[in-house]
């Protein structure tokens, strides 16, 4: 996909890497950015139009698709992480991350899918995670919205293409944002995870693996889970 002329909109854009989404599309020449988060007043950056929206709303959703009639690329960014086990964790924040990591991006493409096709098909691009194939103790909630956001990306490409929409899923690990600020690990700036993301778009990749971490968790997913979980 030409991000030169596009419209973007792209949802958690107040901070981390929807920040870096909407900044480096508007570098690209993109001739419009729709920065969306649930507050919008947090969006501090120059040249884009600011919107309102909770993706887990779908009158929230539904507004803003009624709104961005112009859109021929949605990036579905904002996310969850609660730290939260499934077996005795608490099943609220279970579901909190099932109903953002994944019916919330689920609830975007639906309503931006017509969006996208009367513009000439366009592109979705959604921000996955690592632990879509490899599970966590402590994030394992998260781990498993994210390997249904996977599987939705994989779904909507199929479903997507007969009208010539683009639908790319960008992978990545433990990366330099809010949601991350409580792990003492090495960290991807989100700057390159971005980069490497657009640069795919363009390119027409449908899966980009932004660091060495999520090319080798793909490529474990053919080993025996007894070696990867050290349960052998």
């Amino acid at each position: 996909m030409n991000l030169t002329g596009s419209t973007a909109l792209i949802t958690g854009a107040n901070r981390g890497l929807g920040r870096h989404f909407a900044q480096q599309l508007l570098e690209r020449g993109a001739a419009k950015v729709y920065a969306t988060a649930r507050t919008p007043e947090t969006i501090d950056l120059p040249g884009v139009h600011v919107l309102r929206l909770d993706v887990t709303d779908p009158a929230s959703v539904a507004a803003a698709a009624s709104v961005a009639t112009d859109v021929t690329l949605l990036v579905n960014n904002a996310g969850v992480s609660t730290a939260t086990n499934l077996v005795t964790g608490d099943l609220a924040r279970v579901r909190q991350e099932l109903d953002t990591n994944f019916y919330g991006p689920l609830a975007m493409i639906r309503a931006f899918a017509p969006v996208l096709a009367a513009n000439g098909g366009g592109a979705v691009l959604n921000v996955l995670s690592r632990l879509s194939w490899l599970s966590y103790d402590g994030a394992n909630a998260y781990a498993a919205s994210k390997a249904a956001a996977w599987s939705l990306t994989n779904g909507a490409r199929l479903e997507l293409a007969r009208q010539g929409t683009q639908v790319t899923g960008v992978v990545l690990s433990s990366t330099d944002t809010d949601m991350m600020a409580g792990w003492d690990i090495p960290k991807n700036d989100p700057a390159d995870v971005v980069r490497a993301a657009l640069d795919g778009l363009e390119a027409g990749a449908l899966e980009v693996l932004a660091d060495q971490e999520s090319i080798d968790a793909k490529a474990a997913l053919s080993a025996d889970p007894a070696e990867v979980y050290a349960l052998a």
